[in-house]
């Protein structure tokens, strides 16, 4: 099984690529690793970051592949800095993903009910095409409203959000919708729309939505339905997040998810699938 992941490398503090290349390798899936940017830390509280934009080197990069005839069982996208690297993924799907492979989108965008500095109107629009090409998409409560093209709530309508989202992929996924001291993570099953709830911590954990999707992405590899995906990836996360609320003094350096790696896997190699 080999996994490619699109995304940013914070060299410090733990998201994107620094999260999903250890979850992924962990579980035992070739994970293969295409940069967006390189960013010195996250942007989530640090002053000073450094940022180099990489699409010029992708160009490169993707074309020393196609002359290794490369492809790959599942492609995930993460952080896109533009709409021209929003156009590349679209690209790398059709021509580096395997015949029947999975292609799975997290539309990272914004957080808090605001969309992150330089993105606009037009990339929203782009990110809803590239949407419509993903077999799952993994949005946050903020990029789901954004994508859905409704107005932003903490708990919003389920019923109207979901089906919004389903018109642009079949599978959405909506992470962080707190309600009565839980947080829940939204679905779409053949069943019609599902919900899996572990008790909520209170703060914000930088790097939380990148854990679930890697977990999420990892269990899809170990062939696990999109329900035990779900489940075992959200007890993961949700794992860490109270790992990380007694013992990281500075969140801004992401969950201590190496320290609940190992029940997670047992996890996910015990259970029946």
């Amino acid at each position: 099984m080999r996994v490619l992941a699109i995304n940013d490398i914070s060299c410090v503090g733990k998201c994107s690529l620094s999260v999903s290349l250890p979850i992924l390798s962990a579980c035992g899936v070739t994970c293969d690793v295409l940069p967006t940017a390189l960013l010195s830390t996250h942007t989530g509280g640090f002053q000073g970051y450094t940022c180099l934009d990489l699409t010029d080197e992708l160009q490169a990069i993707l074309a020393h592949w196609k002359t290794l005839g490369l492809q790959f069982d599942i492609i995930y996208s993460g952080y896109l800095g533009s709409i021209e690297q929003i156009r590349l993924v679209s690209d790398i799907r059709r021509e580096f993903l395997k015949a029947n492979g999975t292609f799975i989108v997290d539309p990272v965008m914004g957080d808090g009910g605001k969309l992150y500095a330089g993105f606009t109107l037009t990339y929203i629009e782009r990110m809803r095409a590239l949407c419509k090409e993903a077999d799952y998409v993994l949005p946050n409560v903020t990029e789901a409203c954004y994508l859905a093209d409704i107005p932003y709530e903490k708990t919003p309508s389920i019923p109207l959000l979901m089906q919004k989202l389903t018109t642009l992929c079949p599978r959405p996924i909506v992470t962080g919708i707190t309600e009565n001291n839980v947080i829940s993570v939204k679905y779409v099953s053949e069943y019609g729309n599902e919900s899996y709830s572990t008790k909520s911590v209170e703060g914000f954990f930088h790097g939380a939505g990148d854990v679930f999707s890697s977990a999420f992405v990892g269990c899809l590899a170990n062939g696990k339905t999109q329900e035990q995906a779900v489940r075992l990836a959200a007890d993961f996360t949700t794992a860490a997040v109270k790992r990380t609320a007694k013992e990281v003094p500075d969140k801004r350096y992401g969950l201590n998810f190496e320290a609940e790696i190992f029940p997670f896997l047992k996890n996910l190699f015990g259970e029946k699938k």
